[in-house]
């Protein structure tokens, strides 16, 4: 009797899809990676028509978009529940504390016996009166994950550690991870004129986590010492209006470039001489991965997944003082150490292709759906 080859098993993320940032464009690389693999059939349910969803489908993926600006929790989850049951999924994989608890109560009134979830980053939401309800939201998502998910991925060490203690036993470490031959394509060509002046660029949501406030003192401070650059804020956010206020107050207006939110990324960072990531934490971010695929400068703070992608300072420059002095001082180092720099640049390289490429953490997750 001639065997019949098993179907691929069918993956549904549940994820927001609000923004195009960093849990989004890992997940659009996870499934890219899957789908060239071939073994896991990965499909979506999103809860915003966006960006997400359009680069989903062009990759030939099932997409449903559960609107969460017209659909209420119940109607969110009956969305859910319908597209699992027609999919046939056998993993559910969610992303985000609110896609965490609709998407396991969906899976579970669909029969789906598995379900994992990734954690991005550190959370950004503490308790107080005004913020309750999503202090609530996040203590029903941890009772879910503990006893109705069977996984629980981290990004980075950092992440393990502390979410080990949240969810004994179901942790395991995936590191986020780019295609780092595609990336390179836009790499900037030899020998670029440079104008008089450096260009130091932030990439983020404008929100007060990503602290561009002290970027922006940065710059100032670097050009009071004599340090002629500029700035490129890179990304859209609730505070642009206030930033920008504050680039006028520090008299560099002129020389900060807000350029909104752009795609993709490594374009505008091709003609970047320093990248600066001067969050107050950070998971493992995937615009830090890119510019070590170009081989940009990066000057960082020393937080969250950041160290261990930089592998602790051999990579790029961590900063431990938390100010606009420190990440001057950092700049300064980068640029009055040029061969310093390219041994940093050559060591980032080759730790981004041996540590964070597509094909070695897609073939993680692959083992992980199939285990």
């Amino acid at each position: 009797m001639t065997d019949v080859p098993s179907r691929p098993k069918v993956v549904t993320h549940v994820i927001s899809g609000d923004l195009w940032a960093g849990a989004e464009v890992q997940i659009y690389q996870l499934c890219k990676g899957l789908i060239e693999e071939a073994t896991v059939t990965p499909t979506a349910v999103v809860f915003n028509e966006g960006l997400l969803s359009a680069r989903l489908r062009d990759l030939g993926m099932a997409v449903d978009v559960a609107d969460e600006t017209r659909l209420g929790a119940l109607q969110i989850i009956k969305a859910i529940r319908h597209h699992c049951e027609h999919y046939h999924s056998q993993v559910v994989h969610t992303h985000g504390f609110k896609e965490n608890v609709l998407g396991i109560i969906g899976k579970d009134l669909a029969g789906v016996p598995v379900s994992v979830r990734t954690v991005h980053g550190n959370p950004e939401t503490g308790f107080s009166l005004t913020t309750l309800h999503k202090w609530l939201v996040k203590q029903l998502d941890l009772t879910l994950g503990r006893y109705r998910q069977n996984r629980v991925i981290a990004v980075s060490t950092q992440l393990e550690l502390r979410l080990e203690q949240l969810f004994p036993g179901k942790v395991e470490k995936i590191f986020n991870f780019v295609d780092v031959d595609v990336i390179r394509t836009q790499r900037p060509k030899p020998g670029r004129e440079r104008t008089g002046e450096y260009c130091l660029a932030i990439v983020g949501r404008l929100v007060p986590v990503k602290r561009v406030d002290l970027f922006l003192e940065t710059v100032a401070r670097l050009n009071a010492e004599g340090i002629p650059c500029k700035g490129k804020v890179i990304g859209t956010g609730p505070m642009e209006y206030s930033l920008k206020q504050h680039a006028q107050c520090l008299g560099i207006a002129e020389r900060i470039d807000f350029t909104g939110f752009l795609d993709p990324v490594s374009d505008a960072l091709s003609g970047v001489d320093i990248l600066l990531m001067t969050s107050d934490h950070e998971g493992l971010p995937m615009t830090l991965l890119e510019a070590l695929s170009l081989e940009i400068p990066i000057v960082a703070h020393d937080t969250g997944g950041i160290p261990e992608v930089l592998d602790d300072g051999r990579c790029g420059w961590l900063v431990g003082d938390h100010s606009a002095q420190g990440y001057a001082g950092s700049v300064r180092e980068v640029l009055s150490a040029p061969e310093e720099t390219a041994r940093k640049l050559a060591a980032g390289l080759n730790r981004v292709r041996s540590e964070f490429a597509l094909n070695k953490n897609t073939s993680k997750y692959v083992e992980l759906y199939q285990r």
